[in-house]
């Protein structure tokens, strides 16, 4: 009797948490449900206070050209093509990051918009910072149909450090379906995060609302659990939800009564009873039933990015019932790897091993890398749509694509382009079962690098975690929670990729600067330190993955020592040019009287100090250095120019200490010979066409390597090189690190390291299968390691000089 009650008690409350209704869902905290990571529109306010949002939309088109949409009160739309001119055009391409317009399209080229045409007869003297500030008839005001909606073709050439680049992200009517949440009907499921099954809750007015499961489908569960960040979907126990609902209708039907020692029903009973039968709860719940349903059927394709996408019948507001024979739409979902609490599964689900993402600040995010043979290479944009940037992200793990980018919005990548104009229907596997061409060196160059946002599961991870004290909302100390309690990091040990842990669980990008000493930031409210000995590999979703100490053993526990950050939208991305330093390697026997300034610089192996000074010589392995940045932001050094170090011998500053490590090792990764070398000038050497130089050493001038720009360091320099002498000949692999302790940040530190195949035979040396990072598959990079020296193409360097 005592367990019968249990159950139909249990069966209430799954019930009640089933079918809350949206008067009272909208109470329900925010971390008790998963919601869609889809931004929300907000009616734009002026001008002045918030830069107008601009995208190219249409086809055919490249990521340079367009139909121009505007994005204005929380609404897409077009301009029309009266009074157009290329004046207009260049305000628009440098609104989108290009440097100016090379022409414009009229009569809708790349398609008919649709919705609003939010200006017309727009004239621009070309100078304008924004199409908004230009003349027009006013927003919403024109006489204009969508067959006359205006294009532009952009110069490909980019604003150099412009952050915002064309995105192409789901253009449906978010007015209908706002925003989607799942809410668990189990209490215990509502504890753990991600939450993967629950009732599908649309956002309505000020509250939540349900979807009638009547001719619900497998397809409508598919978009839904992408939405969320899931890429799989699982089949749900419906006998379940139904039973919960039949036995919790009979409990609320069928009062409790109160009966006598002789089996009667009291007075009190009966009183009781008719009370109970007109109470709130009992018409809260027949209202429920009538009123609850916001849309009454959804009819996906199982392709769609958005709920909104798809075909919905709403919910009629006078109909006398707006579910009849149905119930709440519930769904499971199945999450990827990252994200699976439950370790006993019987079948874990796999992510793809030749497809992976690249140089993003956020999980889900970043430039997309195919692997072709055993080396990767990227995607060229033509074409490139949410459909085909959906298959990457469920087959990595994540749900369906929230933003396809353009552009080379994640940084440009290295190496070969493998396709473009991927054509995916978004039902696919893999990017590779897509139809796609294949690239010639005419076609696309790594500008056009694809990329990807991906909707990802709510994880609340951004809620442990705060900075404070900071001048603006992207830098500050770090304060974490650890149980109920907020407290200060110990900066012992405090580095970059700590740093980069911290910006991206706060959502604030990449990290810019791990700060160690905090006491210029405001101290009036720093709590105590809770956290020491943080030791993160940079690719954490929070810092408490991070290894730490159990108890907090700090020497400098002070304020002023605790851990902060400086985050960023943008970063560098330095890479080395790998064939360069194999067309370049030479070896050198260099008298000892032209190395003591490089002897002072550390720049010999340790047994040069016991050599017979000033005679004999070192045999030093030389070759050049060209290092790209091709990230989104300059690399600068993290000291100014007040502390940089003097060095009387070359007569220059050290901007860094140790900019480039220079190693030699054997086959089991033992250093045999090492060099490295301290940045005396960082200075734009070269840049591409059309980026103009911004850093020159000359004159105490300022250092860096501008976006689109490289830094040569000569094999001729002092420095340059590894010294040799005590190495025997052998086969080795050559490696050079480049800001090897992190001291910038950067988007992608992967790509700082090059390795070659080394052939010495103790008077030449030979270079083979030189690459950067991890641009070999990993059974590749195996190989590589096990074989050092073993060449397919003996490539002979310079002789000996």
């Amino acid at each position: 009797m005592e367990k019968s009650r249990r159950r139909e008690k249990l069966a209430v409350s799954l019930l009640f948490g089933l079918l809350l209704p949206c008067c009272l869902a909208q109470t329900t905290p925010s971390n008790t449900a998963t919601r869609t990571p889809t931004r929300t529109p907000t009616p734009s306010p002026s001008p002045q206070t918030e830069r107008l949002r601009v995208r190219l939309s249409g086809y055919p088109r490249k990521h340079n050209e367009g139909r121009v949409e505007l994005f204005y009160k929380g609404e897409w739309g077009t301009i029309c093509d009266d009074d157009f001119a290329i004046a207009n055009a260049n305000v628009l391409c440098r609104q989108l990051g290009f440097v100016e317009a090379t022409g414009w399209t009229h009569s809708a080229k790349y398609g008919k918009g649709q919705g609003k045409i939010w200006l017309d007869n727009v004239q621009c003297n070309g100078g304008e910072r924004s199409i908004d500030s230009c003349k027009s008839r006013g927003w919403g005001n024109s006489d204009c149909t969508h067959d006359e909606d205006a294009g532009v073709v952009c110069k490909d050439e980019r604003i150099p450090g412009f952050v915002e680049s064309n995105v192409i992200d789901a253009q449906v009517d978010e007015k209908q379906i706002e925003e989607v949440r799942l809410r668990p009907v189990v209490t215990t499921a509502r504890k753990k995060l991600p939450i993967t099954e629950g009732v599908v809750e649309v956002k309505y007015k000020d509250g939540w609302a349900q979807i009638c499961d009547l001719r619900w489908t497998i397809k409508n569960t598919h978009v839904i659990c992408g939405m969320l960040g899931f890429p799989h979907e699982r089949k749900v126990n419906k006998n379940f939800y139904k039973r919960l609902k039949k036995r919790a209708a009979e409990k609320v039907s069928r009062p409790k009564v109160n009966v006598s020692a002789g089996g009667r029903q009291t007075p009190k009973a009966k009183a009781n009873s008719k009370t109970k039968q007109s109470s709130p709860g009992k018409r809260l719940y027949l209202e429920r039933q009538k009123n609850h349903f916001h849309v009454h059927s959804v009819a996906c394709a199982g392709t769609e990015i958005h709920l909104a996408a798809c075909p919905l019948e709403f919910s009629k507001p006078n109909a006398t019932s707006s579910c009849e024979g149905g119930m709440p739409a519930v769904v499971s979902c199945m999450p990827g790897p990252l994200f699976i609490q439950n370790n006993g599964l019987k079948k874990k689900p796999k992510i793809s091993n030749n497809v992976r993402l690249k140089g993003g600040a956020k999980l889900g995010e970043g430039r997309v890398e195919v692997l072709k043979g055993n080396e990767w290479g990227t995607v060229c944009d033509d074409r490139w749509s949410l459909q085909s940037a959906s298959v990457v992200c469920r087959e990595l793990g994540f749900g369906s694509a929230k933003e396809a980018l353009t552009g080379a919005r994640m940084g440009q990548g290295i190496g070969p382009i493998y396709m473009n104009e991927v054509k995916c229907v978004g039902q696919e596997r893999s990017i590779w079962n897509c139809p796609f061409k294949n690239i010639t060196s005419e076609d696309c160059q790594h500008v056009e690098d694809a990329a990807v946002r991906c909707n990802v599961p709510y994880m609340g991870v951004e809620h442990s975690i705060r900075i404070v004290g900071g001048r603006t909302t992207y830098e500050g100390r770090v304060e974490v929670q650890v149980g109920s309690k907020w407290g200060t990091v110990c900066s012992a040990g405090w580095t970059t990729k700590e740093a980069m842990v911290v910006c991206r669980q706060l959502g604030l990008g990449y990290s810019m600067h791990a700060i160690t000493e905090t006491w210029y930031w405001d101290s009036s409210n720093v709590t105590e330190m809770i956290m020491s000995g943080v030791k993160c590999t940079g690719n954490e979703m929070s810092l408490s993955q991070c290894q730490h100490h159990k108890t907090v053993s700090c020497q400098k526990a002070a304020a002023k020592f605790a851990a902060g950050v400086i985050c960023s939208d943008t970063a560098s991305d330095l890479v080395l040019n790998a064939s360069l330093v194999q067309q370049t390697v030479y070896i050198e026997d260099r008298p000892l009287h032209m190395l003591y300034c490089a002897a002072e610089e550390d720049c010999l192996s340790k047994t040069a100090a016991q050599a017979n000074w000033p005679y004999g010589h070192r045999r030093l392995l030389r070759f050049s250095s060209q290092i790209h940045n091709i990230g989104r932001a300059d690399f600068k050094p993290k000291a100014g120019r007040h502390s940089w170090v003097w060095h009387a011998c070359h007569g220059h500053y050290h901007s860094m200490d140790i900019f480039t490590h220079y190693d030699l090792l054997s086959g089991n990764g033992t250093k045999v010979a090492e060099g490295h070398k301290a940045s005396f000038c960082l200075e734009d050497t070269d840049c591409q066409e059309g980026v103009s130089k911004r850093y020159e050493c000359a004159n105490f001038g300022n250092q860096g390597i501008t976006v689109g720009c490289w830094d040569l360091y000569r094999h001729d320099i002092d420095c340059q090189w590894i010294d040799i002498t005590d190495v025997k000949p052998g086969n080795y692999i050559l490696q050079i690190v480049i800001n090897p302790n992190y001291e910038v940040a950067e988007s992608d530190f992967t790509n700082n390291c090059m390795k070659c195949n080394c052939k010495y035979d103790g008077h030449r040396i030979w270079l083979h299968n030189c690459h950067i990072g991890d641009a070999f598959s990993e059974e590749a990079e195996r190989r590589f390691e096990k074989y050092p020296g073993q060449l397919n193409n003996q490539i002979p360097s310079i002789n000996q000089q």
